[in-house]
């Protein structure tokens, strides 16, 4: 067994480790922001009879063809996206953030609301089960190290006070 480093090495590993987990975090937070905003959006529409006749279908899919409807949006958004992104860099940088921030906000509503859909076939997969709940697990420790960190306790006060 290898020896333990001395404490002052770990206390620089995690200051060193601290900004890259509080912006992964902060990733996650702002996808789960675009994940909520997309699913209010969507169960607006679900109620439509067409939409409604569609989640019908989707909901009863076996668990890899919802697999793969689970993934084809996020397949199909990522050329919209990379042409956003060379918007920008072309001297567009209004057109392609625009496009962006709608395709990544389109993006997650659908994959939200097929994520909703699909979610009992796709856990049956025991791969998947095991990927999705390790993947919770992460985003979940994430997510509760960010809500300790004084950064974000600020930010949430200011966003409440800008709110009332």
């Amino acid at each position: 067994m290898p020896p333990m480093p001395p404490k002052r090495s770990r206390s620089l590993r995690n200051r060193l480790l601290s900004p890259l987990v509080v912006a992964g975090a902060l990733l996650l937070l702002l996808e789960e922001w675009c994940w909520d905003i997309g699913l209010a959006l969507v169960r607006q529409v679900a109620s439509w009879p067409l939409f409604k006749l569609i989640d019908t279908h989707i909901a009863a899919l076996s668990p890899y063809p919802a697999l793969c409807l689970f993934v084809l949006p996020a397949l199909l958004l990522l050329p919209v996206k990379l042409l956003a992104l060379f918007a920008i860099g072309a001297g567009y940088p209004v057109t392609g953030v625009a496009v962006f921030v709608v395709a990544k906000i389109g993006g997650a509503a659908l994959v939200a609301r097929v994520y909703f859909l699909t979610r009992p076939a796709l856990l049956t997969l025991p791969w998947f089960a095991r990927w999705h709940n390790r993947f919770i697990a992460i985003k979940d420790d994430w997510l509760g190290r960010l809500r300790q960190t004084g950064f974000y306790r600020r930010s949430s006060l200011t966003s409440q006070q800008v709110r009332a």
